[in-house]
């Protein structure tokens, strides 16, 4: 199997059930452990142990059928593509003993098991700057690290509000072309941009987008902590805020030598955007919180939004699909335009180097004619010689006539090469 070819799940699972799962590992270069991770990413059964024991002496239980394919599952794989992770439903936490006659605890939604600890994992940032994971793989979420906990809590009570209405919250598939659009993380968003320690700062995003899918519809969600423009202060080697309290315990002598900026911050307050995975499709919503508001109180409101967004989206989709097939339509033609020019501009290039070939080889002819009625005339005055003096020029004639090679004017033709042995049109010219 080459890096770039696929195969789709549907031939991967007949492959799985007539083929051992080593046999079939080596044939697409991989080990047998990872291609049984494949099957488990594109939900394909495989074949339990002993079955192809039971198979040779007919005892082998049919093959279950494959599954039906949801949105957002990955469809297809290479190589050189990378793995969707198995699909698990939401997990409930458990409550102890002595928690037992209260309220249950929320579940915790799978695509935020275990991340927090990936989210800290990250590259040196100042105080005043979100987190930059060096994981790219998790959920689109973006926070300082102060204000992490509160935000995968905000992410969990939404994707779980959206499983709990029967809609599908996960990475994008590593087989499909969706794309993420820039996310505005600044509060009120103005002409200059002052965030990072030089005032141009990028901010982290994942791999891939995230996901939910209301019915077959993909909608990209991403949640990010806003920030504020704040003056801060260059004290002791680090900014800090003009109002915090190191400022104000600060001593002259440490003011001598500091200065102030201001700086876009991260301020604790957060904003989900919606938006459209599709290139061409220019669709988003989002959600903000205030100092009076918060997004746990809109979590139903961004359900239903979503819901009937549904028309919209679609009829935005068909759109784009359309103009997409228009672009391309015109960059065929375009191309199909320039493929003709060329191919004309080929035919004349074969005529002119024919034709300046052929001149060539006249020109060589007529030299070659020149020379021979040179010998001939040579010839024709050894006759008159006596036999002393003929023998030896005879000798000297026939040398030159070696030396110059052929004389015959179709000789001369073999050499020429006509337009259509140098360039056949491809469009039948020429």
């Amino acid at each position: 199997m080459s890096q770039s070819s696929e195969i789709s799940r549907e031939e991967l699972y007949e492959q799985v059930w007539t083929t051992p799962i080593n046999h079939l590992a080596e044939k697409f270069g991989v080990s047998g452990s990872y291609l049984a991770r494949v099957c488990a990413a594109l939900n394909v059964p495989r074949p339990p142990v002993g079955y192809w024991q039971k198979l040779a002496v007919g005892r082998a239980k049919p093959r279950p059928r494959l599954p039906e394919a949801r949105p957002g599952d990955q469809l297809s794989w290479s190589k050189n593509t990378a793995l969707a992770e198995p699909a698990r439903g939401p997990v409930q936490r458990k409550a102890d003993d002595a928690a037992k006659t209260k309220k249950p605890l929320p579940s915790r939604h799978p695509l935020l098991v275990g991340v927090e600890s990936h989210f800290r994992k990250t590259r040196r940032i100042d105080e005043d700057e979100f987190l930059r994971p060096y994981k790219y793989l998790l959920p689109d979420i973006i926070s300082s690290e102060a204000c992490l906990t509160i935000a995968l809590d905000i992410a969990n009570q939404i994707y779980v509000a959206l499983e709990r209405a029967g809609h599908r919250v996960l990475l994008a598939p590593p087989d499909q072309q969706l794309h993420r659009v820039d996310i505005e993380e600044r509060e009120v968003p103005g002409k200059d941009r002052h965030y990072g320690r030089y005032g141009s700062g990028s901010i982290w995003s994942p791999q891939r987008p995230t996901l939910v899918y209301i019915g077959s519809m993909p909608i990209g969600i991403a949640l990010t902590e806003l920030s504020e423009r704040a003056t801060l202060r260059y004290l002791n080697g680090n900014y800090v805020r003009e109002d915090s309290k190191e400022v104000k315990s600060a001593k002259s002598w440490q003011m001598t030598h500091s200065w102030t900026t201001e700086k876009d911050v991260p301020c604790g307050r957060f904003r989900l955007v919606a938006y459209s995975p599709f290139h061409g499709v220019d669709w988003v919503e989002t959600w903000q919180e205030t100092k009076m508001t918060s997004l746990r109180s809109m979590v139903p409101e961004i359900v239903r939004k979503l819901e009937t967004s549904i028309n919209e989206l679609q009829r935005l989709k068909l759109l784009a699909d359309e103009a997409a097939a228009r672009r391309r339509r015109e960059w065929e033609e375009a191309e199909e335009r320039r493929r003709r020019e060329e191919d004309r501009r080929q035919v004349a290039l074969a005529l002119a180097d024919s034709q300046k070939q052929l001149a060539s080889v006249m020109d060589k002819w007529a030299a070659a004619m020149a020379v021979e009625r040179f010998f001939e005339e040579a010839e024709r005055r050894l006759g008159n010689l006596e036999a002393e003096h003929r023998g030896r020029l005879q000798e000297r004639l026939a040398l030159a006539r070696a030396m110059l090679g052929t004389l015959d004017p179709l000789d001369f033709l073999k050499e020429w090469r006509a337009p259509g042995e140098r360039y056949k049109s491809k469009y039948g010219a020429g």
